[in-house]
């Protein structure tokens, strides 16, 4: 799927050039395409180089957390709801635990650390999945929450952000956070109705009413404030609760007589790996997408949409954004080039910066993350998968670009 795509980045931007030059005249456009790819290889390596520090910091902390004990704390908290909405895996079974390493990097942004968390969790979850070529029903719901991503601190987003010019790189916290639950449990019930899950039983409902209770008296506090107020709210909530976080991290890590530093140091330099081979994936997305778009491709396309919304007496400003929202579900990497891309061109502060920002950090590449992690333990056939994970980008992104209006519009 990524092959197809990227060779088609490169195709269809030569027909537009073609086009270009010998129907309008634009003698300048091969020239323009060959600049693309300089000026996204430059912004290939700055943005790879923000991403090691970042990225070997936040996997350092998880590391910490893993070895005080905070990630075998979630997974008991968690181990009721799962055991329900997973009947056919044993309880206090491994997967529980690779499971829950792997959604708390999701939780806390961590994208890139999730993959190998996640692909041990499927490993765990085919062991007793008893047909290998097939997604057991377990296995489905795990790839859909990794696909609805369940994010609390979409950190590499800030990043991007901040590296782009932002004025306040968290005003998007809460935007995100509210997408992302919408997306989350879109994905959810989705699956619960392929199953024919139950989520009317007591353990259940308990948590999901816990979480409909947090986001609700989270919008009602909202609701009360002026749009300078939401991004000031944002970014101070966002902020706080990522120190937190980190804090309770290395207290609890402290008093079970961890050496907190050498176990950071540890997780670090995992995470200088992770970035390092980073690289090659976003250079290559990004000299294609800044190629399609300089031939003129990209904007035919999205022109024409704002042209329809237009003609139907719609707001045009989220239109810009939907190049983000039309590559997340098949690339994570693609996607995160597309956000950079709008940033460039429109601003990091912009309504189109931030909407394509929200977008990126509330949904997942569900095609992606379907293709690596089912063949990874060759599974042939993903049943409901990919039309859940589907539902689930699709309430991300609606609901991303009412909050977004919200916010910011």
């Amino acid at each position: 799927m990524l092959n197809l795509i990227w060779l088609s980045f490169f195709i269809i931007a030569f027909i537009v050039s073609l086009v270009q030059w010998l129907v309008f005249g634009n003698i300048g456009i091969f020239e323009q395409l060959l600049n693309s790819i300089i000026s996204m290889s430059k912004v290939t390596v700055e943005i790879a180089i923000g991403l090691i520090g970042i990225l070997s910091f936040w996997l350092g902390m998880m590391k910490i957390a893993e070895a005080g004990g905070v990630v075998n704390w979630i997974a008991n908290a968690i181990s009721p709801l799962f055991s329900r909405l997973m009947p056919e895996v044993p309880k206090n079974h491994q997967a529980f635990g690779s499971i829950t390493m792997n959604l708390s990097a999701n939780f806390l942004g961590l994208d890139n650390a999730a993959t190998p968390l996640g692909l041990k969790a499927m490993k765990d979850l085919q062991e007793i999945n008893p047909k290998k070529d097939t997604a057991s029903n377990a296995q489905i719901l795990f790839l859909v929450l990794n696909t609805s991503s369940v994010t609390l601190f979409p950190i590499s987003v800030f990043v991007y952000r901040a590296q782009q010019g932002a004025a306040v790189a968290t005003d998007v916290f809460l935007p995100i956070l509210l997408a992302t639950f919408a997306s989350t449990i879109a994905g959810l019930i989705s699956v619960a109705m392929f199953q024919r899950i139950s989520i009317y039983k007591g353990v259940i409902l308990a948590y999901l009413a816990g979480a409909f209770a947090v986001v609700a008296a989270l919008v009602v506090y909202l609701l009360q404030l002026s749009a300078q107020q939401l991004s000031e709210q944002s970014s101070l909530m966002g902020n706080l609760l990522i120190i937190l976080v980190l804090v309770c991290f290395l207290v609890i890590a402290h008093l079970k007589k961890i050496n907190v530093y050498d176990t950071f140091i540890t997780g670090a330099k995992e995470g200088f790996e992770v970035s390092i081979k980073l690289i090659p994936y976003l250079l290559a997305m990004l000299v294609g997408i800044g190629v399609f778009r300089a031939s003129g491709a990209l904007d035919m396309i999205v022109d024409s949409i704002r042209t329809l919304v237009a003609i139907i007496g719609g707001d045009t400003r989220f239109v810009d954004a939907l190049p983000t929202a039309f590559m997340k579900p098949l690339s994570g990497s693609g996607s995160r080039a597309m956000m950079i891309e709008t940033m460039n061109a429109h601003g990091a502060d912009s309504f189109a910066g931030r909407l394509a920002s929200i977008m990126q950090g509330s949904t997942e590449t569900t095609f992606y993350v379907l293709a690596v992690y089912f063949g990874s333990v060759g599974i042939r056939y993903s049943r409901h998968a990919i039309t859940c994970g589907l539902i689930a980008d699709v309430a991300g992104i609606s609901a991303g670009i009412a909050v977004c209006y919200w916010f910011f519009g």
